[in-house]
């Protein structure tokens, strides 16, 4: 297990507490991920910032993105959470298996979405033309192409997170693929 600890409440600064509260408030508790950030005086409002961004993309799409990004990146953490998450959001266990493992045939239009941000993820943005191709194709714009890339950036920010720092994991593990 990890060497770095999750700082408690008691242990952060003024403003990282008054995060913390709010986090408490709404989800009922403070993943360890976010308490983690707040070894840093301005990551986690930072990230919470970019996380919470408006976007062109629905809360389902970027489930999808959450999924197959953490999925390629290896991280457990993300995995966990983005299956509590997907499945708040409408998908079943085997979906979120199968958004896990590159796919969606029970949806063209995620099909296309989520081997874009495989490619995205696994090619460092530079996509294949195929995957592209089948995006636009599938009804996606150049602006859902931008925001997939700010998803992407901010799950790779978490997932870099976890697997440097391997806390533990407070959401139930996602299955093994």
């Amino acid at each position: 297990m990890s060497n770095f600890n999750v700082p408690t409440r008691e242990e952060v600064s003024a403003n990282n507490q008054a995060i913390f509260d709010n986090l408490e408030k709404g989800l009922g508790f403070v993943p360890n991920l976010y308490a983690y950030f707040a070894k840093s005086e301005t990551a986690l409002g930072d990230y919470l910032a970019l996380q919470n961004r408006k976007s062109s993309l629905k809360a389902k799409e970027r489930e999808v993105v959450n999924l197959i990004t953490s999925q390629i990146n290896g991280c457990l953490y993300c995995q966990s959470a983005h299956t509590v998450l997907g499945k708040m959001n409408g998908f079943t266990d085997d979906q979120v298996i199968e958004l896990r493992k590159g796919s969606a045939t029970f949806d063209t239009k995620l099909d296309a979405l989520v081997k874009f941000t495989a490619s995205v993820v696994e090619h460092r943005g530079k996509a294949t033309p195929a995957s592209k191709t089948a995006f636009f194709e599938a009804g996606y714009t150049e602006v859902n192409m931008i925001d997939v890339v700010v998803v992407v950036g901010d799950k790779i920010i978490s997932n870099y997170i976890h697997n440097l720092a391997d806390f533990a994991i407070d959401f139930p593990l996602a299955p093994a693929l």
